[in-house]
């Protein structure tokens, strides 16, 4: 499932993005807790802390990293989670293609399927 376009825009409000946001999705502190929200666009990866009672308001940035900065990779099993600067996250199995995509467009964008209408 997308992440709603009411918090895609309070995102972009929230950190000034006057850009693209390349990809996004929601995360929890590993165990419970906290929830974040992950900004993803062309130079940055912006991770933005929502606190445990609302996943959908923005409070503060937890951190800002270069967009070279991998995010995953990705483990499953017991759910699915992935360590990001230090520290643990769990995300919904629906945003782990989001996650893989963007790794894969920084660090493989061989494999990324080619545009079947570049003229567009």
């Amino acid at each position: 499932m997308p992440v709603p376009r009411p918090l895609r825009e309070r995102c972009r409000e929230f950190l000034g993005i006057e850009g693209e946001i390349r990809y996004i999705f929601p995360a929890m502190n590993h165990g419970g807790g906290s929830g974040f929200i992950f900004v993803v666009t062309d130079e940055q990866i912006a991770v933005i802390a929502t606190g445990s009672l609302s996943g959908s308001k923005p409070r503060s940035v937890w951190g800002s990293y270069p967009r070279s900065t991998r995010i995953g990779p990705v483990r499953t099993g017991d759910g699915a989670s992935f360590e990001f600067a230090g520290a643990f996250f769990e995300v919904d199995d629906e945003y782990v293609p989001v996650l893989n995509a963007a790794d894969t467009e920084i660090f493989d964008r061989d494999s990324l399927p080619r545009d079947p209408l570049p003229d567009l």
